[in-house]
């Protein structure tokens, strides 16, 4: 089989863009399924989240709230993970997605 540099370098990127760097620790990942969005990756600890789209990556940090759920905000956005449902918040928007898979 012959494969060329350039599939195996897209690949690569493709790879790395799935990938949060070593030093943030996350302790889950989630997959999650959303309307107009598709499938989302949610990594997460107790400190911040990291929502993955695509080839974009979202950053939030953990919201001490005392509404229900565990929620993550940044200037843009408010991630709410209740079991397996996680809301994305974009003020007037709302996205419910559905876990599909932890790992």
């Amino acid at each position: 089989m012959v494969v060329s540099v350039s599939h195996v370098l897209l690949l690569t990127a493709s790879l790395l863009a799935q990938a949060s760097p070593w030093w943030e620790h996350y302790d889950s990942r989630d997959s999650f399924l959303c309307p107009r969005l598709g499938r989302v990756q949610l990594e997460r600890n107790n400190a911040q989240a990291s929502l993955i789209s695509g080839r974009s990556r979202t950053t939030a940090f953990r919201d001490d709230s005392p509404l229900p759920g565990v929620r993550y905000t940044n200037q843009r956005m408010t991630l709410i993970l209740q079991g397996d449902l996680l809301t994305i918040e974009q003020l007037p928007s709302r996205i419910e997605c559905t876990r599909t898979e932890r790992v």
